[in-house]
């Protein structure tokens, strides 16, 4: 059946049929926005633009993640299907990787290519979400859901870590108890753990001398976080820059010393060398080549190499 045209209808079926479209339009506007908002979109616009009026030398004293490309993408940790892997940081003494995984708690070591070089059950674990080097084989793991952080030694020789123990630091009350810590990271330099709540993000910061936390966590200011949850946090340990992933916004950010974004990547394919999106990242981390690592759910493992 021919369909009339809009010229022929009466004035009152043509007020109709314009009317309906109008309507149709206005509900996709209306859903476009509402996804790029969800996605900070717009805030994410407004960093490219900046990120274009950077300098070649302000470029170059950054991390600068436009610049970087997968050469391991989406590589499979085998027999981890189900564990749910979440944070890894990178430790320069044993030039390892340390990652945790949260559904069926334990620490897993892996190579810098992402093979397993042993899992060590975390007994006691309700859900390890966050995993710190701190040096000195010490490392800190953050129990989402019991809200705290546990200091724990790993040497050669462990199998098997129990948290009874080891000494524990109570995280207190977030704001959605659900969507708590679960970013962490240690800042050498200043003697000091950067934490990082999920929902809504929140940065904080903890004083320590490495084997130790001192009084209490202080907040700070997390305007820059422009993500719609707080995955992991990471420390460039050149620039001392601060990486922050967000699973929920496939987005992660480069912050600099005052806090403030200086680049990103977006986690989507296509982009920056990946043939699929990567599908929930959860953990970050960096050495000191500057060679960036991730972890993403179930059991997915990337590097990342800056292009010279």
């Amino acid at each position: 059946m021919a369909t009339q045209p809009l010229s022929t209808l009466k004035p009152a079926r043509r007020s109709r049929f314009a009317l309906r479209w109008y309507a149709w339009l206005f509900l996709l506007v209306a859903v476009a926005y509402g996804v790029a908002f969800a996605l900070h979109w717009d805030s994410r616009g407004v960093l490219w633009v900046k990120e274009q009026l950077k300098s070649p030398a302000e470029r170059q004293a950054s991390i600068w993640l436009p610049d970087y490309r997968a050469v391991i993408d989406a590589k499979p940790l085998p027999g981890m299907e189900k564990d749910e892997a979440s944070d890894l940081d990178y430790d320069p003494q044993t030039k390892t990787l340390f990652s945790v995984m949260g559904k069926n708690p334990f620490l897993v070591e892996l190579t810098l290519q992402g093979d397993v070089l042993r899992k060590m059950p975390l007994v006691g674990w309700s859900n390890p979400e966050g995993v710190a080097v701190l040096g000195n084989g010490l490392l800190a793991i953050v129990d989402e859901r019991e809200h705290q952080i546990t200091i724990v030694k790993v040497d050669a020789d462990t199998r098997e870590l129990n948290i009874a123990d080891f000494p524990k630091y109570d995280l207190g009350p977030s704001k959605d108890q659900n969507k708590a810590f679960e970013g962490i990271t240690w800042d050498s330099q200043n003697q000091q753990l950067l934490l990082g709540e999920e929902r809504p993000p929140a940065l904080f910061t903890w004083k320590g001398d490495g084997k130790t936390l001192s009084g209490d966590k202080q907040k700070l200011a997390s305007d820059a976080l422009i993500m719609r949850n707080l995955s992991a946090l990471a420390t460039d340990p050149r620039t001392r820059h601060t990486l922050a992933l967000s699973a929920d916004s496939h987005l992660l950010l480069e912050l600099d010393l005052a806090g403030k974004p200086v680049s990103f990547m977006t986690l989507l394919r296509g982009f920056n060398g990946l043939g699929k999106t990567i599908p929930r990242a959860e953990g970050v981390t960096m050495d000191e080549a500057g060679t960036l690592y991730m972890m993403s759910e179930p059991n997915l493992f990337y590097r990342f190499e800056k292009q010279k």
